[in-house]
Parts: structure tokens; C-alpha cells; sequence
């Protein structure tokens, strides 16, 4: 992996980054229930304890965070996407967790205190419904943030779910449905549109915004392109460069995949987890990706150039 630099690695299934300026960054260890902070030379601390199954994180102005509680997972080894001959085995989550946590936003004060924001949310037909397993997060400059809930699947059934937008105090409404396993998301530079992935589907989402969660159109940006030994592909964080390009983090084939805001496919980064879960942009424009699986947070100087077209 020419290019590419550990920064860290025995984490416990990494997820969320959130880059700083000081270049340090900080993510959820999702099989830990902590938020973590790794600095520059690769040493870790413990930000918070929050307990459950903490996924995407948003920083707040006030340098609050935000945290995506999905309740919980037991993790082991198994076999992924699905279970059959020649399927890959990885660490991921296996199973429903023993202690699960009530799914829901939290909030972690600059001191580690960890609070509940909110359990449930409005939904486009007023009813106030339980939050099912809150997936990625992204704050916008007027301080609130847009929520993807993943839902879960049950025996052959599957929750459908959608895009929530929240304020930090503690209103959360349904500003799309439906939508098919919802999970990055993230805003264009200017903050006029809000990008969703769609794990399952590989579709990534762009809705045009009107104001702070308020929604004015929609469009399907484009579709990650599956790939690996198996060909099989997934959607899952998202982020978007100063310049407007959007990058997806690829799972099965294993990377980052990197299109124009117009849609065009502009070249992927490979990397050697399939389980390739989140990413952010921190100081200088250092890519941050979290490989979760083999525990690693890796980082890319140049990313620009270490894409393949």
C-alpha cells in the first residue's frame, strides 16, 4: 500500500473519524462502546465511555460531540456478505449484543461526560417513533446535523428507514423515507446539498437543500461499483473535499471510492480491508479511513494521486 501509513492499529472495529486541526483524530470503537482519540504519533486515549455500539460522531461549534449509538453488537469472526463457500471471514458484528444499550443520540461534553440527546424522532406523519440503529452523522454550520438510521433486519424482514436532521437540543425529524439501509452522509462544501449512501443498494444519494434540513429535490448521484475477489460491493461513510469531491467508503471490494459532484466516477484508492468503514478529512488534507476489521486507522498524504482512474 504505497502512499498509505498506519497511524494506529489495535482498535476495536474503528468507525467515525472526526479530524482536528491539531492533526489528531478522534473515532468510535465500536466493539469497545469508547470514543477514542488517536494522535499523530499513533498513541490513543479514551475520550469517553458510552457503552453499546457507537458509530458515526459529528463535531458540535460548541466542541461537543455528538455520537450515533446503535444500541450494540456481539462481534466475532464470520463469514461476510453472506454465509456460503469462498465468502470472505472477518471481525465484524455477528450477532445482537447481550447488554444491548437503548438506541440513540448521545452527547460527550469535552470532559468525557456522556448524556442521552434523544431515543426517538418525529416522523413525516407526526407520530414519534423509536430511533432503530443510528448509522453516520454530519454537522452543517448553522450547528445541527443530518442522521442516517440503518435499521435492522429481522428473520426476512427488513425496517425501512430514512434521513433525520437534528439540533443539539435534542429535536430530530424524518426529512426523507423511505430509504434502504441508509449510511454516510455528509454535506457539499457550500452546504446547499446533503449526500446519503445507501449501503446495501451501493447508491449514493444527493438531496438539494433549501435551508437546514429542509429538503427541495433529489437526485441518484451514482452507484459504487462492486469489485474484490467476490464482486460484491457496499456503501458506507462518506466525506466531501474542499473541491466538492465525494468519496464513499467501499466495502467488499475494500477502499475508497471517489466521484465528481457531478456523478462521474473520478478513480478509487484500494486498500486491504473489505471492511473499510469511514473516512474524514483532517489538517492539510490528510485522508483518514478507518479499516475495521484488522482494527487499523490508516492515513493518505496525497490521496489525490494515490487514486486510481
Amino acid at each position: 500500500m504505497s502512499g498509505i501509513r498506519c497511524v494506529t492499529e489495535g482498535l476495536e472495529f474503528p468507525e467515525g473519524p472526526v479530524g482536528y486541526p491539531d492533526g489528531t483524530v478522534v473515532l468510535s470503537e465500536m466493539a469497545a462502546g469508547r470514543i477514542t482519540r488517536v494522535s499523530p504519533d499513533g498513541t490513543t486515549e479514551c475520550v469517553a465511555h458510552v457503552g453499546g455500539g457507537p458509530n458515526g460522531i459529528g463535531l458540535l461549534p460548541d466542541g461537543r460531540l455528538v455520537v450515533c449509538q446503535n444500541g450494540g453488537s456481539t462481534f466475532g469472526t464470520g463469514f461476510w456478505p453472506y454465509d456460503f463457500a469462498g465468502a470472505a471471514q472477518v471481525f465484524r458484528p455477528v450477532g445482537a449484543a447481550e447488554q444491548p444499550l437503548t438506541p440513540a443520540l448521545q452527547l460527550v461534553d469535552p470532559d468525557g461526560s456522556v448524556h442521552t440527546l434523544t431515543t426517538e424522532f418525529r416522523a413525516r406523519s407526526g407520530r414519534r417513533l423509536p430511533l432503530i440503529r443510528p448509522s453516520d452523522v454530519c454537522v452543517d454550520s448553522a450547528g445541527g446535523f443530518y442522521v442516517t438510521d440503518g435499521g435492522t433486519t429481522h428473520d426476512r424482514q427488513r425496517t425501512m428507514t430514512g434521513l433525520l436532521y437534528g439540533t443539539p437540543d435534542g429535536e430530530l425529524e424524518e426529512i426523507v423515507y423511505p430509504l434502504e439501509m441508509p449510511n454516510g452522509v455528509a454535506l457539499s462544501p457550500d452546504g446547499s446539498r446533503v449526500y446519503v449512501a445507501e449501503t446495501r443498494t451501493r447508491r449514493v444519494w444527493e438531496f438539494q437543500l433549501s435551508a437546514p434540513g429542509r429538503i427541495t429535490g433529489a437526485r441518484g448521484l451514482a452507484t459504487v461499483p462492486s469489485g474484490g475477489p467476490l464482486n460484491i460491493g457496499g456503501a458506507d461513510g462518506l466525506c466531501v473535499s474542499a473541491d466538492g469531491t465525494i468519496l464513499v467508503a467501499t466495502l467488499g471490494a475494500g477502499g475508497v471510492t471517489a466521484f465528481a459532484p457531478s456523478g462521474k466516477m473520478i478513480g478509487a484508492l484500494p486498500l486491504d480491508d473489505p471492511m473499510t468503514t469511514n473516512m474524514a478529512l483532517g489538517a492539510d488534507d490528510v485522508l483518514y479511513v478507518t479499516l475495521a476489521s484488522s482494527g487499523r486507522l490508516v492515513a493518505v498524504d496525497d490521496w489525490r494521486s494515490a487514486l486510481s482512474r
